[in-house]
Parts: structure tokens; sequence; C-alpha cells
């Protein structure tokens, strides 16, 4: 199958209930996200997970806060009721339960004492709090899935961070269809193919690391989401679609060449969204059926509705 034309199929990712307009706050209201809801949730099956609600505590209810206290404590500081093990008890039976679903990505709640990512709060002897925490559930999940593509609907406000998290979920999902495939040193061969621009984008170190090890052996798996999380600067996908180009360097006439080129420079100086290259690049590649491109994943990393590469 051309990956780069196929649709892709709808990934399975992990979502603090709240974000998707489930009221199940501490207050009784709830966080809507309208990207993930009215646009992501278009390609994507969510699974919601309120690890406060689930694991027994009510709506409304008291706010509870982490705690030092030699070790992280999940606590009310109205009626100083510890929710620590109740939690770490039930975090240990809904793993298990998403490990079943073969998650793509986890979208977490900002700032939770269960749910929150980084920059928690967490507080010790009426000291004023740091910012230095995650989530208790959070950490749980990090912890179980490793390489799982994770990130805070907070930061998902930053077209870069949205991007790349979009992107390395697909790609997650991709791995994990080769995974049911059985993973061959052909099909691994393949699949590092396919993915090098995209690897290249976000670190080029990092993508002929990876040629290494899909040559040679060792956990792929593993070193392609490492680099994956390393979010793709400008000069990294100048350098990309440079390449790219010289693919069509003795197909194309001279005027084409002088567009496509100045098309790439005005990415370079900030003047225009990548996708206005990419676009170039797509079109070329179907007028010449270049059959290496064509399979390259970074020219359709995810769902083009969702225009992600238009606010690059």
């Amino acid at each position: 199958m051309d990956i780069s034309t196929a649709s892709p199929e709808r990934a399975r990712i992990g979502i603090s209930s709240c974000l998707l307009g489930e009221a199940v706050r501490y207050d009784g209201g709830h966080k809507r996200d309208a990207f993930l809801t009215e646009l992501l949730g278009r390609y994507v099956e969510w699974v919601p997970v309120c690890p406060e609600v689930e694991m027994g505590l009510g709506v409304p209810r008291d706010t509870l806060r982490l705690t030092e206290e030699g070790s992280l404590r999940l606590k009310s500081p109205r009626s100083g009721a510890d929710h620590t093990e109740r939690l770490n008890a039930w975090s240990e039976r809904r793993l298990a339960s998403l490990a079943a679903l073969n998650l793509c990505g986890y979208v977490f709640k900002r700032g939770s004492p269960s749910c929150g990512l980084q920059r928690v709060k967490v507080y010790r002897d009426g000291q004023p709090p740091n910012k230095a925490g995650r989530g208790l559930f959070a950490s749980a999940v990090v912890r179980r899935f490793p390489n799982l593509p994770v990130e805070e609907e907070g930061r998902l406000q930053d077209p870069r961070l949205r991007e790349n998290f979009v992107s390395s979920v697909f790609s997650y999902m991709r791995w994990m269809t080769l995974e049911k495939s059985g993973v061959t040193p052909a099909k691994l061969t393949r699949f590092h193919a396919q993915h090098k621009f995209l690897l290249v984008a976000h670190s080029q170190d990092g993508a002929r690391r990876l040629g290494r090890i899909a040559a040679g052996g060792g956990n792929y798996f593993t070193a392609f989401f490492e680099v994956m999380r390393r979010t793709p600067t400008r000069k990294n996908h100048t350098n990309v679609l440079q390449h790219m180009a010289g693919y069509f360097r003795d197909d194309i006439n001279a005027s084409d060449r002088a567009e496509l080129t100045e098309g790439i420079e005005a990415y370079r100086r900030e003047l225009v969204p990548l996708i206005v290259p990419v676009t170039l690049l797509r079109h070329y590649v179907r007028k010449f059926d270049v059959a290496y491109l064509r399979s390259q994943v970074y020219l359709n990393p995810h769902p083009h509705e969702l225009s992600l590469l238009n606010q690059l």
C-alpha cells in the first residue's frame, strides 16, 4: 500500500474526560477543548478516563492537591483525607484495561494532581507550592507505556507541539500495525525507509542512528520514539525540503525549479507556512511518480483536513 495516499485509520487515544466536555471536575464543570473535540476527534477514537471519579470520588467533591511527605501524596486540603493508595490501586487496574486497547497516544489535563503531565503544584510544610510535580495517574501511564506519545491540552495550543504530537500518534499507529503483521528485517527496513525524512526533520543524528539500528538490530521501537519526541525545527524542515527537491533536478524545467526553490526559501525565511513547499513537492511526486518519495510519511504525516502544516 502507498502510505502517502492511504486514508489513515482512527488512532485510539486516551484522554482526560473533562477535555471532552464531561462534567467530572471537582466543581461539577468541565474543560472541553475545541481542537480535540471538534477537529482531531473526527480522526481518532477517544478513550476518556477520569481517575478521581473512576476511583470513587463524587461530583462535586473536595479539591485535591499533591503534597510532599517523603513521597508524593494525593490529599484533600479541606478534610486531610489521603487518597494516594486508593488512586494507586485503581491505576493498576485501569492501566491493565488500557493496555488491552492498544492506545496510540494520551492527552492529559494540565495542572491536575492526578492527570497533569508536568509543572503540577506540589505543596510542602506550608511553603509556597513548587511547580515540579506530575499527576499520580499521569506518572503511572508514563511508567507503563514509556514510548507512548503523551501531551497536555495546554501545550497543544502551540502549533509546533500540536503537529508533533499528532504526527507521533499516527506514527505509533503505523508501528503497531507493523507489529501485528510481524516485524521482520525486511519490514523494519521498509518502515525506516518510509519514515526517513520525517525522522530527519526531528533529528538528523537520530535518523542516522535509527538507520544503523534497522540494519543491525537493537531496540528500534524505543529509539524511534525518542527521536519523535524531539520537536522538528525550521532548519531541519528546510534541509528535508531541499533534499527532496533534489530528486526532481533533472525532471522539471528552470521555471518550475525556481518556483520550488523560492517556495522552500520563503518557508525558511518564515514568509509562508510549511504546507506551501510540501504541496509543491506532492505535486511533483505525483507528476513524475517518484516511488521513493511517494512512500515518504513526511509528505502526509496525518489527515490533510487537520491543516496542521498550515500553521508551521
